[in-house]
């Protein structure tokens, strides 16, 4: 029985020195994988989440604090400035202070004639435009769509009915949803700073946006006053028209005809803003220089936005998940990096970027003004809303295996995630994330996302807290990365440009 337990405690004294010689092996560094640690992820979070930041608003003081933080944590691990000795790329960036919730009453008219007030509150039924005007506007409502004059395409939802002095009700994107070419026409009229544009052009006086989400990605029209609403409001506004909300939205696809009509109800929204036309923004940029003399003028990006919404009326929006989450493992990831005694042979660019919220400022910036020129670049990754689930999917990472690899590599080996993987595809709509930008400029672009989300996502809510979180999925995420990039910088068969 002794000789029995003595052999047993040997095999197992071998066993666990074979799986220490091999995880030394596989993985450089692998006790700076272990540094990698989900209280260390929450406390980035808990950091950049913090009320000090106010939401981090592209452009605000409390964005520019926030990268002023990032930056002094790469300094402290000795993650290099990547721009001239700054760790800032700077670019114009307007922004609003929206200084109350502002107000939002319906004036209903019943069937007989009598007009009762139904107060709305914020944050429940409707978010203040974080980009209205200042000012208090009483009027009809009319329902004018997608809010679209496209002559060329054949469609003119304000085409027949009167909206000035009036407010408009607008719903989100266009008619057409195929992705093909002829989704490539509809583009310029996707954005929502046309859409308000449009709208004003048209005389009207306020709007209201059908969907309920902080969005400072909107064009600040000075008096034109607008509001989010959810969409049970919506649906009421069209039940006491005598029509279906759901009814009438799948009649003008379907029909591939507006449908605009005066509601025949009067609404007051009020808002107090202040706007900041000339304030600025920037990207966070650090480096971990390669060690192999001429790979190190070879680079990988990683990068994930910074900014978030902002604050309405003094209620912070904390963006955890969108998009504290991807920065923490990205930061993480960096740091782990930066503890090991040889770096990687090629060259790391860290990039937390400022402006994707207001409409994908400091993306189009870096690829405008690119620190390594494209060539040099191995590829890019970007990580959205990395921070909740039990899995990965890496976009587009198929269509570049020698890249892939590593992740998936990584994760067989060390994880043992759910890791999904897609090709890359043509999409003909306007960008929609960082990595669509660098993917648009013809960098090689992968953007890692967490799959089998486990907690309600609170999409540009004030509720998207670190609560919104699970850290065990953020852990691996920034292991992933760390184990994939060490790969793919010391892999030599990987050529730029192929």
């Amino acid at each position: 029985m002794k000789l029995r337990l003595t052999i047993i405690s040997v095999l197992l004294i071998i066993s666990g020195v074979q799986a220490q010689n091999a995880d030394n092996q596989l993985l450089p560094g692998s006790k700076t994988l272990k540094d990698i640690t989900q209280n260390e992820l929450l406390g980035i979070v808990s950091e950049l989440t913090s009320p000090e930041y106010g939401g981090r608003l592209s452009g605000s003081p409390g964005y520019l604090k926030a990268a002023e933080w990032v930056a002094s944590e790469f300094k402290k691990w000795g993650v290099k400035p990547a721009n001239d000795g700054s760790y800032f790329q700077y670019f114009g960036n307007a922004y609003s202070e929206v200084l109350s919730a502002g107000k939002l009453t319906w004036h209903r008219t019943n069937p007989g004639g009598s007009v009762a007030d139904v107060e709305y509150s914020f944050p429940d039924d409707y978010f203040p435009g974080s980009n209205s005007g200042s000012g208090t506007v009483t009027a009809e409502v009319v329902f004018a769509g997608f809010g679209i004059s496209a002559p060329e395409l054949g469609w003119d939802d304000y085409a027949g009915i009167d909206v000035k002095g009036k407010i408009v009700l607008l719903e989100n994107g266009v008619p057409y949803s195929k992705n093909d070419s002829t989704l490539e026409k509809w583009t310029p009229y996707t954005y929502h700073r046309y859409k308000f544009r449009n709208a004003a052009e048209h005389g009207a006086a306020g709007l209201l946006y059908s969907g309920k989400t902080a969005n400072p990605n909107t064009s600040y029209l000075d008096h034109f006053i607008y509001a989010h609403i959810d969409t049970r409001i919506t649906e009421a506004l069209f039940e006491a028209a005598g029509k279906e909300y759901s009814e009438v939205k799948k009649q003008i696809t379907e029909n591939f005809s507006p449908g605009s009509f005066s509601l025949g109800q009067t609404i007051t929204i009020s808002a107090s803003t202040r706007n900041f036309p000339e304030s600025k923004a920037c990207n966070v940029v650090g480096l971990i220089e390669g060690s192999d003399p001429d790979l190190k003028n070879e680079v990988i990006i990683i990068g994930a936005h910074l900014d978030g919404q902002g604050s309405l009326g003094g209620t912070v929006f904390p963006g955890a998940l969108d998009n504290a989450s991807g920065c923490a493992d990205i930061l993480a990831a960096a740091k782990a990096l930066s503890r090991l005694k040889e770096k990687p042979k090629r060259s790391v660019l860290f990039i937390l970027f400022g402006g994707e919220e207001c409409g994908l400022y400091g993306s189009t910036c870096y690829v405008e003004n690119p620190l390594f020129p494209p060539g040099k670049t191995i590829f890019m990754a970007n990580l959205d809303m990395v921070g909740n689930g039990t899995g990965f999917n890496l976009s587009s990472a198929l269509s570049y295996p020698e890249i892939y690899n590593h992740f998936f590599d990584s994760n067989e080996n060390f994880l043992h995630r759910k890791m999904e993987a897609s090709e890359a595809r043509p999409n003909f709509g306007r960008p929609r994330s960082d990595g669509a930008v660098f993917r648009k400029a013809g960098f090689k672009t992968i953007e890692i996302w967490t799959s089998g989300t486990v907690k309600p996502v609170y999409y540009h809510d004030p509720s998207d807290n670190a609560d919104a979180l699970t850290p065990d999925i953020m852990e691996d995420a920034a292991k992933l990365l760390f184990l994939s990039i060490v790969g793919v910088a010391d892999d030599t068969a990987i050529k730029t440009g192929k």
